[in-house]
């Protein structure tokens, strides 16, 4: 997930990543059609963050808080390594 982000941070432009934000939340709110969905609407809301500082600092918070509960609910310890069950 980061280095999506870091990835759309350095390649797009700045208003390009609002414009792609703002429609990938748009399209989320028609989520019951079958092309789109509801997970574009966080997406839309990250890419946004990464152009607003004060969005950024919260996003950045949410993944450092996400992530790794993600993985240990995944069974996850490190990336690429199961928990040992013995």
């Amino acid at each position: 997930m980061r280095r999506a982000f870091a990835w759309g941070r350095l390649k797009l432009p700045v208003g390009l990543r609002t414009v792609l934000g703002l429609l990938l939340m748009v399209g989320g709110i028609f989520g019951f059609l079958p092309v789109l969905g509801f997970w574009m609407v966080p997406l839309g809301a990250m890419l946004i963050a990464l152009d607003v500082p004060t969005l950024r600092r919260r996003l950045r918070g949410w993944l450092h808080r996400v992530v790794p509960r993600r993985r240990q609910w995944r069974g996850r310890t490190q990336i690429g390594h199961r928990k040992d069950d013995g």
